[in-house]
């Protein structure tokens, strides 16, 4: 790994689980946790993550690697705070944000300003759980791994990132910010929107919920994750998701009128372009990284 060490700002979820891995796999490397409150510090050290500190300043000395792994909302005042507080000039600062163009909007002039540079790095990872309480070191495994250079680092730089996040585990592929928020929409956000909205849909009546199977628990499992941080994140990205949601709206009219109709062969025939499409998940390979 090409970082003396590296300093996570945020104890959440994502941030204990780059802790972990970097402590299994690359046990003598420095590593450093910041969490604003001391019971997520102490959640932190009780996994083993013995650099876990409330003190911002500690755990950016020496840094030449800085992760940003709070909401995306958060990451300017972040910034201005490290600034504050010792961010060295010389140091790589990125984000594990699932949205991107904010980020460079709002934090990648702040640093550039200050002569630090900045890529955005969204790792295609997660859970319905959250904090550092389900951090695992194997959750990058096999994962997608965006990076996004608006801001126009130096090539050697992105590829320093794109190898750290292969050491964890990703596959890595360079886009632009815009693209990326719109490629989101479509794959994450708006699959957890849908989650939701079949949630509601399918469980009006709470109680009917023991009597639902392997399906209803697999369409709805998302929508279990933390409704404040993925309001942040519809309302951060929302002109792009609600592109998704308007081709959603027009898919389901076109059923409605089909069930209206009694037309069973449009309606099988909707079906199987589902059921195409669907064919085409799988785990991501390096091919599918140029």
């Amino acid at each position: 790994m090409d970082f003396d060490k590296v300093a996570i700002l945020g104890g959440g979820l994502l941030g204990g689980s780059i802790a972990l891995a970097l402590r299994q796999g690359f046990p003598s490397s420095q590593v450093s946790l910041w969490a604003r409150r001391e019971e997520s510090v102490r959640a932190a050290r009780e996994r083993g993550i013995a650099g876990a500190d409330t003190d911002l300043a500690q755990c950016l000395a020496g840094a030449s690697l800085v992760i940003l792994s709070t909401p995306v909302g958060v990451m300017p005042a972040l910034v201005k705070a490290a600034l504050a507080q010792g961010l060295a000039p010389g140091a790589l600062v990125t984000d594990v944000g699932s949205v991107k163009a904010p980020v460079h909007r709002d934090v990648g002039p702040l640093l550039l300003q200050a002569g630090v540079e900045f890529i955005g790095s969204h790792p295609m990872a997660g859970s319905d759980k959250t904090g550092v309480e389900a951090a695992s070191a194997e959750l990058f495994a096999g994962a997608a791994c965006f990076l996004t250079n608006d801001g126009g680092s130096q090539t050697s730089q992105v590829a320093r990132l794109a190898a750290f996040w292969q050491a964890l585990g990703c596959h890595t592929h360079e886009i632009g910010a815009a693209e990326h928020d719109a490629l989101v929409a479509r794959i994450s956000h708006f699959p957890h929107a849908m989650a939701a909205a079949t949630a509601l849909v399918a469980l009006a009546h709470p109680q009917d919920a023991p009597f639902g199977g392997g399906g209803l628990r697999d369409t709805t499992r998302v929508a279990g994750g933390d409704p404040q941080m993925w309001a942040e994140i519809f309302m951060e990205n929302r002109e792009a998701l609600a592109v998704s949601v308007e081709r959603c709206l027009s898919e389901m009219s076109e059923m409605l009128a089909m069930l209206k109709a009694g037309d069973h062969e449009a309606v099988r025939g909707w079906l199987a372009g589902a059921k195409s499409a669907r064919d085409h998940v799988r785990p991501a390979t390096p091919s599918d990284f140029p």
